[in-house]
């Protein structure tokens, strides 16, 4: 055999490992086609190939493992399992960018599916090797890196704790400030997932200077970097004042405003979620919020949209009225309440409408003013509705009926109350009755139309056991009427009445 013979075997071995490792790249894309591979035992046929002397074999194997690993926790147990972590991460120190752009996908794919197979990934020695690649030139590298990074970090605080612990975060800031933008999404969205379990690693993320990178970049014209920026201020200011108040420093605000309009709903719902998360702190945050014309702004964000993306700015408008009556107030004067029984109607989803109940509740617990601008938006009705209907979820009966009675122990404006006279059961007419007890007494107008409209009437039907609140709010309001009036309208006097007509005798009066 010559030469040239000899080496034709070994180019058309080379020529049918790449065509094997490109064609299961290919199919690993097709979810259809995962099973098959996995019974057919790829997983022990592409591991070797991680090794092979040809770079793009060994590239195409591992982007081919990274597909399958992203595919199931299964498969991802499998790479753990077939000792392949090593493996890769060995190859990130010393390989091209192509394949450490592949093997930190790989190792991305193995994190992302649990904390377990995230620690695997870990203990195979990966962050170190991925804190160096954020030092690459390439920029593709370094994007590969801070992803499978992040992708660690989402799982809980002691992999957030790992990955600061290996010098990420200062990396991943510098990463923030890169020119390429998919560079900047997923280093924002790295530093988010680190952020987001406790105020000590949001702290370390702050002392690397991130917030003032972050919020420079609040007004880009790209929606994803967007959202991932906003989703890091937000998992920042969300865990204490301090934290909040150093967000709020980097002057986001008025102008993060104008993103609750934004065509992306994603922006729009992170957006105000860091409003929220800056509103619930403090009455002076939630004032400053309200000074930018913040409430506003989320009170036409709510109107403008629906489902989920709505929720942060209910809740936003609930924290901010929980902190005093002013600050309740100004939710009323911008229309707050209005939006939110709207919201209350036309949901679907009871956790949607339970925020919007809880967040009415908060609005009109805090005097007479207060509860009568809810009153009169037909709100009493409908939080009764929502929690007298048996399909309603128990968080949303239970939001309804602590709303209903916060706002029914300041309500004093009758003609909204007395609807419920008839429809509320015993534990909300206690409340309801109680409330025209106190105002009867002293509101001669108010004891002449609570007749008419058959207040009085209804009353005199109420059953209730001497000695309990609801028997003497009602001794109290028969006591504002004379005894033939309450007489009168008493079930049964009607019949009396009559019985007393069949027993009279005309001819004896003579």
């Amino acid at each position: 055999m010559s030469a040239r013979q000899i080496i034709q075997v070994f180019e058309q071995y080379q020529k049918s490992r790449t065509q094997f490792v490109q064609t299961v790249a290919e199919l690993s894309s097709r979810p259809q086609n995962i099973e098959i591979l996995q019974n057919a035992g790829i997983m022990a046929l592409l591991r070797p190939l991680l090794l092979d002397v040809v770079p793009t074999i060994q590239q195409t194997a591992a982007l081919a493992l990274g597909r399958l690993a992203n595919y199931s926790d299964d498969l991802a147990e499998a790479v753990v399992k077939g000792d392949i972590l090593p493996q890769l991460v060995y190859s990130l120190a010393e390989q091209n960018r192509f394949y450490k752009k592949a093997a930190a996908f790989v190792l991305r794919a193995v994190a992302k599916h649990s904390p377990q197979l995230a620690q695997a990934v870990v203990d195979s020695g990966a962050l170190d090797a991925l804190v160096v690649c954020l030092e690459e030139f390439d920029p593709g590298v370094k994007e590969a890196a801070a992803w499978a990074l992040g992708y660690i970090a989402r799982h809980n605080g002691e992999l957030s704790q790992a990955v600061i612990d290996a010098g990420a975060v200062p990396l991943l800031v510098l990463c923030v400030q890169e020119p390429e933008i998919a560079l900047k999404r997923i280093a924002a969205s790295a530093l988010s997932d680190i952020s987001k379990h406790s105020p000590e690693l949001a702290q370390t993320v702050v002392d690397c200077g991130a917030i003032a990178h972050l919020a420079q970049l609040t007004l880009s014209s790209d929606a994803k970097l967007k959202r991932q920026v906003f989703s890091a201020l937000s998992q920042i200011a969300k865990h204490s004042i301090e934290l909040a108040e150093m967000v709020v420093e980097a002057e986001i605000f008025p102008s993060i405003l104008t993103c609750l309009k934004d065509p992306d709903q994603y922006v729009q719902k992170n957006c105000a979620t860091l409003v929220r998360e800056v509103a619930k702190h403090t009455p002076e945050l939630a004032q400053l919020i309200v000074n930018a014309g913040g409430v506003a702004a989320i009170i036409d964000y709510i109107g403008e949209s629906s489902g989920n993306v709505r929720l942060p700015g209910i809740m936003m408008l609930g924290y901010v009225a929980a902190h005093s009556e002013t600050l309740a107030m100004a939710v009323i004067i911008s229309k707050g309440v209005v939006q939110l029984a709207i919201v209350l109607a036309e949901e679907s989803e009871d956790h949607i409408k339970a925020a919007a109940a809880w967040a009415l509740g908060q609005i009109g617990r805090h005097t007479p003013e207060h509860s009568k601008a809810v009153a009169t938006a037909n709100v009493l009705a409908k939080l009764l509705q929502c929690y007298l209907q048996a399909d309603s979820s128990e968080d949303l009966q239970s939001k309804s009926k602590k709303s209903l009675k916060s706002i029914l122990q300041k309500c004093v404006h009758l003609p909204a109350l007395e609807p419920l006279l008839h429809d509320a059961p015993p534990n909300i007419l206690k409340h309801v009755v109680g409330q025209f007890s106190k105002v009867l007494p002293h509101d001669a107008k108010a004891r002449r139309l609570f007749v008419t409209s058959g207040g009085l009437k209804k009353i005199q039907e109420i059953r209730a056991e001497a000695g309990t609140a609801l028997y003497d709010y009602i001794m109290a309001i028969n006591n504002c009427y004379p005894e033939e009036i309450v007489r009168y309208y008493s079930p049964g006097y009607s019949d009396k009445l009559l019985e007393r007509i069949d027993q009279y005798d005309p001819a004896s009066t003579h």
